[in-house]
């Protein structure tokens, strides 16, 4: 019992304590080795799996999700066996920690549900629109995070677009014709038979190319969902509102002390950041490299 518990309080440290990269791999196992062991003891009793993870699967029809919403949400974390689970973990953990270089933890695990539901409403609109779709419809449900890992690779292609990969047997290659290809792919399979993963993916693509421009652009559109996961963990939000005038003379001197060094760290971000782009990675010292790292956990 002692190792057993030891072995838990292990696993909630590491989940604590690793990057959001590390926590969203912990959540899709997690939920795949729950679902795998419940659906294990209801077909020892023949009891039919579907009448349960069809609620947590994304359906179709509409008048089904209307009655499912949650569903939404709850997909992007399924998966149908090991190797879907798999290559998309790997995916996962390749372009979340690339992400990473380049926009915050809370841009990521905001992205990895927008482009999640993203996905989930161009796959439900196109379904429900084309008379392609028509006789699957009713019977058609979408799981697994491919939406939501496409919107990050896409993120990452739109701020560096000339970003490259190592690829087993290919070599360098430049993720944005990796991204150009798997686009290219999706849109020649949309009447294969996994049409809806594929239209997910484009939805996705969708999502990170919004979430790259608006960026650039001042907007945040993950601000909202990360909004939310602060609420409901119980941090502080913060409101941006005109202060009211209100002068402290005593405090007055560390309050430019104060920002004075967050202007310095700013600079420094923003410095590396230019060495980055005109660079690479591979031209940042490893203490250029901490402090990035380490900004991007802000």
């Amino acid at each position: 019992m002692a190792a057993d518990n030891r072995f838990i309080t292990d696993l909630k440290e590491n989940f604590k304590r690793g990057s959001i990269v590390t926590q969203l791999l912990y959540i899709n196992i997690g939920v795949f080795l729950v679902v795998t062991v419940v659906n294990l003891f209801l077909k020892l009793f023949n009891i039919p799996t579907l009448l349960w993870t069809e609620y947590v699967e994304l359906p179709a029809y509409i008048d089904v999700f209307i009655r499912q919403p949650w569903s939404l949400l709850t997909y992007m974390f399924m998966h149908t066996g090991v190797l879907h689970l798999l290559f998309n973990m790997l995916c996962l953990y390749w372009f979340g920690n690339l992400f990473l270089q380049f926009f915050s933890a809370k841009h990521l695990r905001g992205l990895y549900v927008v482009g999640g539901i993203c996905g989930g409403l161009l796959y439900i609109i196109s379904y429900n629109i084309f008379p392609y779709f028509a006789d699957a419809v009713y019977t058609s449900y979408l799981l697994g995070a491919s939406a939501s890992v496409l919107a990050i690779i896409t993120a990452v292609v739109i701020r560096e677009p000339d970003c490259s990969v190592r690829l087993l047997f290919f070599g360098n290659l430049k993720l944005k014709y990796l991204v150009a290809f798997l686009i290219f792919l999706d849109i020649m399979m949309i009447t294969s038979e996994n049409s809806g993963g594929h239209l997910a993916h484009l939805g996705g693509v969708l999502a990170g190319w919004w979430f790259a421009i608006g960026i650039s652009k001042g907007h945040d559109a993950t601000k909202w969902i990360n909004l939310a996961f602060d609420f409901m963990s119980g941090q502080k939000i913060s409101v941006n509102r005109k202060p009211k005038m209100k002068v402290h003379y005593g405090e007055k001197q560390k309050d430019y002390d104060f920002n004075a060094r967050k202007k310095a760290q700013n600079d420094e971000i923003d410095r590396i950041l230019d060495k980055l782009r005109k660079s690479g990675y591979g031209s940042l010292t490893d203490e250029e490299k901490k402090r990035l790292f380490d900004a991007s956990k802000k």
